[in-house]
């Protein structure tokens, strides 16, 4: 099956029936490949989605995202209190937490297939090429950490990507830089060890520069959300498949996570 991250036109030329070729070209090229089912997402609405993920945002730069309006103040609260409310710890609170490397990359594979496998309706099965190319960190792309156990392997993992957003007409700021969840597990599926390890997951955001950190309720995030302070956004991420149909699918029971 194909997966779909992104189609882009630009704003220029959006108004020229572009897209509808664009998916065309892309339809044939990934039948010459002998494969005949995608899988994609969209922040619109179109007929028919097979589930459907809110966006949740966490202030990691609370003064900034103010003052950008990409976030609410409320009135009745002195900026300096937004910005101690969101105030993180400085260092991580996960024993034996370790960035990911090359070297890890057959072990990532196993645990992480295992727990997808293992725990949602609709998944990935990734090769170790893949996970080598979508998940070993590169610094301004995407950031991967693991705990092994020398007895039973990588028992936790926590990963997120970047993908900045452009700031209009705004004197000081030209960019949001945002983080967003990517793939995150725990040992038994725990809850406190999954919201601790997102906590930390915010904290090395932070420590990477990101202003936002964001996540949609597909995998286990959704058990988090509240606790840590993120916030519903205006968003929802709509998911669907090409030329495959199955019956609808709640966000938590989606194991894969489209860009």
């Amino acid at each position: 099956m194909a997966e779909v991250n992104f189609l882009c036109v630009h704003k220029k030329l959006r108004d020229k029936r572009l897209t509808p070729q664009l998916i065309r070209e892309v339809t044939r090229r990934v039948n010459l490949r002998n494969q005949w089912q995608a899988i994609y997402t969209s922040g619109t609405t179109l007929p028919t989605p097979w589930s459907t993920a809110q966006y949740w945002h966490r202030n990691l730069n609370p003064q900034k995202l103010v003052d950008v309006r990409f976030s609410f103040r409320p009135a009745d609260t002195p900026q300096a209190k937004f910005n101690k409310l969101h105030k993180l710890p400085t260092t991580t609170s996960t024993e034996n937490l370790q960035p990911m490397t090359a070297a890890s990359v057959p072990k990532v594979t196993g645990a992480l297939n295992k727990h997808l496998r293992d725990n949602y309706k609709v998944h990935i099965q990734f090769s170790q090429d893949e996970v080598r190319h979508f998940l070993c960190p590169r610094d301004g792309v995407v950031y991967a950490w693991f705990v092994e156990d020398p007895a039973e392997g990588i028992t936790d993992f926590i990963s997120f990507y970047a993908l900045n957003s452009s700031v209009l007409n705004d004197p000081h700021y030209d960019k949001i830089y945002a983080a967003y969840a990517y793939y995150n597990f725990v040992k038994g599926n725990d809850q406190a060890r999954m919201k601790a390890l997102i906590r930390d997951a915010l904290i090395l955001a932070k420590q990477n520069n990101f202003d936002v950190f964001n996540m949609t309720e597909v995998l286990q995030h959704s058990l988090v959300k509240g606790d840590l302070l993120f916030k519903p956004g205006d968003g929802k991420l709509a998911h669907y498949l090409y030329n495959w149909r199955i019956q609808a699918v709640p966000s938590n029971q989606i194991g894969i996570v489209l860009v």
